[in-house]
């Protein structure tokens, strides 16, 4: 799949910024274990990384965009890596570099233009959700449900296995779009240092969109 720059933004941010959305405060009216534990580990510092299958669903089309790659998520910074291109956001600054264009796209990560940017999830998560766990077969299922009109997802559901470690996530919008992100190989790890770094080959286009 060739992906463009706003599937980059578009697609891995919503698989990416979805998770995100669990470091935010939120008020609880449930006890809630698996979901503060998985809260915490990202206070600590630790790294989620996994193998990922995201897909796009349009409720009015019917259309379906699917993306897959790599992915490393951390409190604040995130990166995925596909097949042409790798991508690493560090709440700031966003770098996309397209292997097959030998091109590296520099610029600055506008929260208000990003739709699904991880910020805005963080925002997005707070008293007006409803999170309640259920147990099954060994897995916990984690719901934020909200009725507010203006919250940008009506309902998430995170299925974690029985460490802890996400499987998949499944979020609806206010206009019933689904996002289904799916995790395999997934674990916590502490960050290496040059984790949200890329690593650029001499003579590779720049273009700075920040100018």
């Amino acid at each position: 799949m060739d992906w463009t720059f706003r599937k980059l933004i578009t697609g891995y941010s919503i698989g990416s910024g979805v998770l995100m959305l669990l470091l935010a405060p939120v008020t609880l009216h449930a006890q809630t274990p698996a979901f503060d534990q998985l809260r915490e580990e990202f206070d600590r510092g630790r790294i989620f990384q996994a193998v990922f299958t995201h897909s796009y669903e349009d409720s009015y089309t019917g259309e379906e965009n699917r993306t897959e790659g790599q992915i490393w998520i951390g409190k604040d910074s995130y990166r995925v890596e596909g097949r042409d291109q790798v991508m690493v956001v560090d709440g700031e600054i966003s770098r996309v570099y397209d292997r097959s264009r030998e091109r590296l796209l520099v610029s600055t990560y506008e929260e208000e233009e990003d739709d699904f940017a991880p910020s805005r999830m963080l925002q997005g998560v707070d008293e007006s959700y409803r999170v309640t766990e259920d147990e099954s077969a060994g897995n916990t299922l984690i719901t934020l449900r909200s009725d507010d009109p203006f919250s940008l997802f009506a309902s998430v559901e995170i299925t974690l296995d029985s460490e802890g470690i996400p499987l998949t996530i499944l979020a609806v919008d206010q206009a019933e779009n689904r996002l289904i992100t799916q995790f395999e190989d997934g674990r916590f790890s502490d960050p290496t240092p040059d984790l949200f770094e890329l690593s650029i080959p001499e003579g590779t286009e720049r273009v700075d969109l920040r100018h």
